[in-house]
């Protein structure tokens, strides 16, 4: 596979098909936004006006868009892929989106005698830059093997979830417990930070004990900085939740901890922190103790 198509250049995928094209993929890109599309074009990439110019002639095409009414039209639109799909052609879906949503679309490209996977992937902005993903990955296990050399370039590790969907509800199951574990990193902060206890004490505190966490290691310091620089927004982070929460109740599976996550990051939306860090849920708690988590007042 050398001709990739490569659909969404938002902060995943931009950086994403940067690394296809330093790998010497031949890469034609779309954005919905065109002007997005400008640093990869200078950096080799050709770029397509439409969805469906985009997958025509590619040996892989690769969707990494916002959510499922971003990706119904990216496949159903007036331009969309299946338009111009070709026998043989391996669609990757990185997108998060509804498991219901996976199974449709998979069916449809199986229609056109073409491949789909869907391989939804964790390490937020950081690892999209440096190649180090993990994709967990649903579809035939005969197909996730001929897009290895696709998935090493993008990422460190491959994990096959099962059929088609299998890795959309593992990114959903997954993104629920990023979601709860940064809260209670947030409402650990906020406990400490009221009784004056210092935060980078704190922290050091966590990541050596048993409340250690990728959350602690990844946010930890974004907190304490009040640097809240979008790796993974926080209206991403909610739509996920809202997704996981459809999927629970669609399987009887009960969530209290999801459903309160999905509430205090509704919180969150609701006070203007969505195109901000996920990490900026920490602000509710602020705003509830009176203080920033450094100990500073609030402005």
């Amino acid at each position: 596979m050398k001709k990739i198509g490569f659909i969404g250049l938002g902060t995943m995928g931009a950086p994403m098909a940067s690394n296809l094209l330093k790998q010497g993929y031949e890469v034609t890109v779309y954005n919905r936004t065109a002007s997005k599309s400008e640093p990869l074009v200078r950096e080799g990439a050709s770029q397509a006006a439409t969805p469906a110019e985009a997958a025509a002639g590619q040996d892989a095409v690769i969707t990494m868009v916002s959510n499922d009414d971003s990706i119904r039209e990216v496949f159903y639109g007036e331009d969309g892929i299946l338009k111009t799909l070709a026998q043989g052609t391996t669609v990757i879906d990185s997108s998060t989106i509804s498991p219901g949503l996976v199974k449709e679309l998979a069916a449809e490209v199986h229609k056109l005698g073409a491949n789909f996977l869907d391989a939804p992937v964790t390490g937020s902005k950081p690892a999209a830059i440096d190649g180090t993903l993990v994709f967990m990955v649903g579809g035939e296990a005969s197909v996730v093997e001929a897009a290895s050399g696709l998935f090493d370039t993008l990422g460190k590790k491959v994990i096959h979830m099962g059929p088609s969907g299998s890795g959309s509800v593992a990114k959903l199951a997954h993104n629920t417990m990023v979601g709860i574990n940064n809260l209670a990193l947030a409402e650990g902060f906020a406990i400490a930070a009221k009784s004056g206890i210092p935060a980078d004490s704190f922290l050091e505190l966590v990541q050596l004990g048993s409340a250690g966490s990728k959350a602690a290691d990844l946010k930890g310091r974004k907190i304490i900085d009040h640097d809240f620089s979008n790796q993974f927004s926080l209206a991403l982070m909610l739509k996920d939740l809202k997704l996981a929460s459809s999927l629970t109740d669609a399987t009887g599976v009960p969530s209290p901890m999801l459903n309160l996550a999905k509430s205090l990051f509704q919180a969150g939306q609701t006070q203007g922190f969505g195109d901000e860090d996920l990490s900026a849920v920490v602000k509710c708690y602020e705003a509830w103790i009176g203080q920033t988590i450094g100990g500073k007042p609030l402005q």
